[in-house]
């Protein structure tokens, strides 16, 4: 994972980059799903936030929840849910060109002044694709895309989980990515193309 890798990982479709990672506890909260599957998204949260290095909380004195995840069957479900507009802005006009795209996800972040992460909110709409997916599988790859901003189609590039043969697990290289974007020493948000050089050479150590 060369720095021109890591570079590509965080830039926007407009060419250019940004990375960022939380800078508080992060608080999940899971919608529509039964209590088995509420615990498998939970641990797949708290396992990635424990590779990174970061922290969890009970609640968040802000927000209450600051990451907020929704499983549905159809875009138009959230048109009904209560408040959702005040949290995502222009909401109706969001739904409209998810449904005519035809999605099945979107991840929407807020950011302190700092321009760390203080909010995420993520939003899959369980199509036959997502519904094909072990739980535990996809509850992994939506906490490996909420804990950090990846630019894009990052995860075009490099797939977040592999298997080892006997089960999925979290790519190594994503992982050490992971563990490099929350060292403390570098910034938690960097518009900088340098960065990606600084979070390579810390990958490189983690593989070697």
């Amino acid at each position: 994972m060369d720095a021109s890798l890591v570079q590509s990982l965080f830039t926007r479709k407009d060419g250019s980059y940004l990375f960022a990672r939380w800078g508080r506890p992060i608080v999940p909260v899971v919608f529509g799903v039964e209590d088995a599957t509420l615990s498998t998204v939970k641990g797949a949260i708290e396992a990635v936030v424990t590779i990174a290095g970061h922290k969890m909380a009970e609640t968040d004195p802000e927000l209450g929840a600051n990451l907020m995840v929704f499983f549905f069957r159809d875009w138009d479900e959230l048109r009904h849910v209560k408040d959702l507009d005040r949290l995502i802005p222009d909401l109706h006009p969001l739904l409209q060109r998810l449904e005519t795209a035809g999605a099945n996800q979107y991840r929407a972040f807020r950011f302190d002044p700092s321009g760390a992460i203080r909010a995420s909110f993520v939003f899959l709409r369980m199509d036959a694709t997502l519904s094909d997916l072990p739980a535990a599988d996809l509850a992994l790859s939506q906490a490996a895309h909420a804990i950090l901003l990846w630019g894009d189609g990052a995860f075009d590039r490099v797939a977040p989980l592999v298997s080892d043969g006997k089960k999925v697990l979290l790519n190594p290289q994503i992982a050490a990515l992971i563990q490099a974007g929350y060292d403390p020493i570098l910034p938690a948000m960097s518009t900088d193309p340098s960065h990606a050089l600084r979070l390579s050479a810390r990958v490189a150590t983690k593989l070697t």
